[in-house]
């Protein structure tokens, strides 16, 4: 058991290793050439930054939504757009889908619910974050994330060796998050997660949100079984999927030295999982 959990872990987080690598390659390539027009450029780009955000998200597994919560971390994108991300990654819901046969029109939609709601969201928060600052973005602090992971980049180390330094770190970190829930779910067991959802029926929703924030891909993979074998409403499901952000939130707590403000974003990220869920259960919405 040990070994299969080993495994698991293992396999988890070595998916992540190439967007992390490409994401911290593209970032210390940014810090070493950026001035001040290319600053302006991206806090200028950044008002799209939801709208691409959510269709990146959109790719199977978590490895985009890892990639944000990177450059959140050094506000190279804005907070709306990392919300629109988390909203719209799949996680296992496509290959479990493809696996069971589903019909690919129903796969379509559901990735169109997540896409848009990601899109629509992330606006939102971004268009209130402009109102309180008069900005959505804040300035590059790619440096203050190279200083926090003390990783002497100015020390004469080149963009290819830094990036990899950064990578390593952050790839220790998940494995270790990764391989203790991995051992809790081997433990409690895919099982006992399925009769929680199923045995509080009045609240599904909910509580099928609190499973989906399980930075695991037993989260998104029990949720959505159980909305295949019909056991779990579309309003319910949704509500699991959309804060499925998979090891995106472990990278957010890894990467982000701001703990409150990582605790917010997972607030309100659940937050956001339940209204639309309950939305789509009021509205009788079905797929």
């Amino acid at each position: 058991m040990m070994l299969d959990i080993l495994l698991d872990a293992f396999l988890d987080t070595a998916r992540l290793v190439p967007f992390l690598f490409v994401t911290y390659l593209a970032m210390e390539a940014l810090e070493r050439a950026a001035g001040d027009k290319t600053a302006a450029a991206i806090e200028r780009a950044g008002h799209a930054g939801p709208f691409v955000g959510a269709l990146l998200g959109a790719f199977p597994q978590c490895g985009f939504s890892a990639a944000a919560a990177t450059l959140y971390a050094g506000r190279v994108v804005t907070v709306g757009t990392l919300i629109a991300v988390f909203l719209a990654t799949s996680d296992e819901m496509i290959p479990i889908m493809i696996a069971e046969r589903v019909d690919p029109v129903l796969i379509a939609k559901i990735v169109g619910v997540k896409v848009v709601v990601g899109m629509v969201m992330g606006f939102a928060i971004d268009a209130v974050v402009r109102i309180v600052r008069r900005s959505a973005s804040e300035p590059l602090q790619i440096h203050e994330l190279c200083e926090a992971e003390h990783c002497h980049c100015e020390e004469g180390e080149g963009v290819l060796i830094s990036a990899l330094r950064h990578t390593l770190q952050v790839t220790l970190f998940i494995f270790l998050v990764s391989l203790a829930l991995t051992a809790f779910v081997e433990t409690v067991g895919e099982e006992a997660l399925s009769t929680f959802l199923v045995s509080n029926p009045e609240l599904s929703v909910v509580a099928s949100a609190v499973v989906g924030l399980i930075p695991n891909c037993a989260a998104s993979v029990v949720i959505t079984e159980l909305y295949l074998d019909g056991s779990l409403g579309f309003g319910a499901c949704m509500a699991g999927l959309l804060v499925s952000a998979g090891i995106g939130l472990l990278v957010l707590f890894r990467t982000n030295r701001r703990p409150r403000e990582n605790a917010a974003i997972v607030v309100l990220l659940l937050a956001i999982g339940v209204a639309w869920g309950l939305l789509f259960t009021a509205l009788g919405v079905t797929l």
